[in-house]
């Protein structure tokens, strides 16, 4: 298996869980070299749109603001980026789609709550993970497969605790193992008794002979007589 596909097993399966909070949940598959437009929407009166990208959205893609209508472009995604639209209803389109591209990809929206003296960040609607792959037979066919789900979700946490859980007993089992194995070898270490060490050791744990009292002997010896 290649490493895009490592990569594009590995997001799919942890933004399966991280886009159950938007309100768009599909999976959008394309091709290198194709493009995708990425359609941010919100019913409430809002100040700036932020497009981002990454499980943690730490990566700035596309930045506005309703007051001035400035636009900021990352420097990755200057000359394939495009908007349309009247803000807060923004339609993103990306051209010339790498692997490097395969992502999720989220629209924050900000407004300054003058209640609490700081501005508020909310998720809209049009939130999408980008799977950008080099292989359009595999693209194509596994574009049907249908969103993620709760069921899914489920199934693949259920997956990863089992996975662990197994991985856990396999450790614990090589580690009883190897000590097992230690002791043993200390034991052989040791070697065999020789003869001569168990005559020694009888030798010197034998019981010794009282002395006894003369005087007795003697008087026995003339009763024999």
């Amino acid at each position: 298996m290649s490493e895009v596909w490592l990569r594009i097993i590995a997001v799919v399966s942890v933004c399966c869980s991280a886009l159950s909070q938007a309100e768009d949940r599909g999976v959008v598959w394309r091709d290198v070299g194709e493009s995708v437009t990425i359609q941010c929407r919100t019913p409430a009166d809002q100040e700036y749109l932020y497009l981002r990208m990454g499980l943690s959205e730490d990566t700035d893609v596309f930045f506005t603001e309703k007051a001035s209508g400035k636009i900021t472009i990352s420097k990755q995604y200057q000359y394939r980026l495009q908007s349309d639209g009247k803000f807060p209803n923004v339609d993103i389109l990306i051209k010339n789609l790498t692997a490097n591209d395969t992502g999720p990809y989220w629209c924050m929206y900000k407004v300054f709550d003058r209640k609490i003296h700081k501005p508020v960040s909310t998720k809209g609607s049009g939130s999408v993970l980008l799977v950008v792959t080099r292989d359009k037979h595999a693209a194509r066919a596994t574009s049907t497969a249908p969103p993620c789900d709760a069921s899914h979700q489920d199934l693949v946490m259920v997956s990863v605790v089992i996975s662990a859980a197994v991985l856990l007993c396999i450790l614990m089992a090589f580690l009883i193992m190897i000590i097992l194995k230690n002791r043993r070898l200390q034991g052989t270490d040791r070697g065999p008794v020789s003869p001569d060490m168990t005559k020694s050791l009888r030798a010197s744990v034998a019981p010794r002979r009282l002395p006894t009292n003369d005087v007795y002997e003697d008087m026995r010896g003339t009763f024999r007589r």
